[in-house]
């Protein structure tokens, strides 16, 4: 069953929900303890300067500083459930969405916003929230000392909670801006840093960077927006809450005048006045961080239910190879145009098949396809029987080989790269380098199979980056091997060794696609297929079809001539 978005969200909150709870009981007694102050000053004025009892402030300071002891202890231990919140929530989202974003491509902005909402869940504005609700209670209790003070005290709170309202409509629509001027711009530059060679090498930096730097002050232009408007309002909140306060002391010096009153209740209704809008100010404050997490966890929402994360499905029994296209068209990601049409075929297992034809024809579309690195738009991929849908990802990948035209390898070592970073078997690795072609070279690195390669295999020449993006691909010798351009990067004697994996690949039952420009690369294979605009012109033995392509060739190349 695939989980849906709204399944991960909500069970990665209900893992959250016991330490909120944590956090929801030490707010309570935290919040009573905030009355220690005003209660303190209420018994100084009215008590202990009455009667002028030095052992009544003794004991009354005795156990104030005991209250503030406490009181210091929960808002310690309040902070660390707070990070342990923050942690659980993301465990139940972390590896799912980690999985969703590696096999989208919308970048690494989803992992952002998880972090945006760990930092919410971890941060003072959710503490701020927990103490909101105490307002109305601090309030009431300001009624309990006077009604005038209290109706003073309800006016601020009402004036407050219109800031916050005003706050929210007046920066909710820069913060969005902004995000997503910010987020198109990380996602140019990500994309951007995988190509420095051809920037260094072309002078194409001055372009790029005004590119990039059209985004990137839009977002600034709208985050300082934003930010202005935040600061008129925090500011405006800060006049109001010291407004407050000196009304609340003047109308409470006024009835302590006429007696009505003690000058105690007096201070101890201006220190409750001002903590029951201090979570107000702080939700204020804290208000841009709130809409960002609120944004993050909309665009974490949309992701999820565009990518929804695979469930777990029987396995199916190990194929053997066999590979059926019926009737397939395909139409690339964000496209409306099908790029390939109506491909029906068979490849049996141990057979080798030479896919050839101009650029764009189509040949690397059936090479995803085959690999269920893209979905058909119409028609069937079937694996032994099974359409590659049947499969999770994980399950089918050990048997399949795959190298792509844009090789790419990680951050590890040669040996984990090889091993496509399952549980490195040393026998296994060193078997498919062979294979490749690669062990001598591999020896020939400083630390051999221990070497590091740098992200994206930065350390590597690109005949080196291609025998080993062709080891991976023969490891563990899938039954399915497709290999795209495989000799793009190699010489002969690559070339050559090439030919010979594909015999011994063939020979131990796996089925060999392999994908060139030129017929001349393929000729040795068994089977030849030929695709043009999209569409499938010749299928079959390869000494009957490569005549065809060769007097075809022949023509053109005279015809051109001429």
């Amino acid at each position: 069953m695939t989980p849906s978005a709204d399944h991960l969200l909500k069970q990665a909150f209900r893992q959250a929900r016991p330490p909120l709870l944590s956090v929801a009981l030490f707010s309570l007694f935290i919040n009573l303890l905030m009355l220690t102050a005003p209660i303190y000053m209420l018994q100084i004025y009215d008590r202990v300067l009455v009667s002028r009892s030095v052992d009544t402030l003794l004991l009354l300071t005795a156990v104030a500083l005991g209250a503030l002891v406490i009181f210091c202890i929960l808002e310690v231990l309040r902070a660390r459930v707070l990070v342990r919140v923050g942690s659980r929530f993301d465990q139940g989202l972390a590896n799912p969405l980690f999985q969703t974003t590696m096999r989208s491509n919308t970048g690494i902005q989803p992992l952002r916003d998880l972090e945006a909402i760990r930092g919410f869940l971890t941060g003072t504005p959710l503490l701020a929230l927990f103490d909101v609700p105490w307002t109305p209670i601090y309030i009431a209790l300001i009624y309990v000392l006077h009604p005038w003070l209290g109706h003073l005290a309800l006016v601020g709170a009402v004036l407050l909670f219109g800031v916050a309202l005003a706050n929210d409509l007046l920066i909710r629509a820069p913060l969005k801006r902004a995000g997503g001027e910010t987020s198109l711009a990380h996602q140019f530059a990500d994309s951007t840093s995988r190509n420095r060679d051809a920037i260094e090498a072309m002078g194409l930096l001055p372009g790029l960077t005004r590119v990039w730097h059209r985004w990137h002050e839009a977002g600034i232009a709208f985050q300082a927006l934003a930010s202005d408007r935040a600061g008129f309002v925090t500011g405006s909140a800060k006049f109001l809450r010291i407004t407050l306060q000196i009304g609340i002391l003047g109308v409470g010096a006024y009835l302590a005048i006429n007696e009505t009153i003690s000058p105690g209740v007096m201070i101890a209704a201006a220190i409750i006045s001002s903590r029951a809008m201090a979570p107000v100010e702080a939700s204020i404050s804290g208000w841009r961080s709130l809409l960002t997490t609120r944004e993050a966890h909309d665009r974490l929402r949309s992701h999820l239910e565009a990518h929804a994360p695979t469930g777990e499905s029987m396995p199916l029994p190990a194929p053997k190879g066999q590979v059926d296209f019926n009737n397939v068209y395909a139409v690339p990601p964000n496209g409306d145009s099908p790029i390939l049409s109506n491909a029906s075929f068979r490849f049996l297992p141990g057979t080798s098949i030479g896919l050839t034809g101009p650029s764009a024809a189509g040949k690397s579309t059936i090479a995803r396809l085959m690999v269920g690195v893209w979905r058909p738009a119409s028609g069937e991929v079937r694996l032994d029987g099974a359409e590659l849908s049947q499969w999770q990802p994980e399950q089918l990948g050990p048997y399949i080989g795959y190298l792509p035209q844009d090789i790419e390898l990680f951050a590890g070592n040669v040996g984990q790269n090889i091993a496509r970073f399952s549980e490195l078997d040393p026998a296994t690795v060193v078997e498919a380098a062979s294979l490749a072609g690669a062990h001598e070279m591999i020896l020939d690195l400083p630390d051999g199979y221990e070497t590091y390669i740098g992200p994206g295999g930065e350390n590597l020449s690109g005949g080196q980056k291609q025998r080993i993006g062709l080891a991976r691909a023969f490891y563990g010798n899938p039954p399915l091997v497709v290999l795209d351009e495989p000799t793009s990067n190699l010489d002969a004697a690559g070339e050559a060794s090439i030919r010979n994996a594909v015999n011994s690949l063939k020979q131990r039952g796996s089925t060999v696609v392999v994908i060139a420009h030129k017929p001349t690369l393929v000729a040795g294979v068994d089977f030849m297929m030929v695709v043009q605009k999209g569409s499938i012109t010749h299928f079959g033995p390869t000494k009957e079809i490569m005549p065809k392509i060769t007097r075809r060739v022949s023509v053109e190349t005279a015809a051109s001539g001429t």
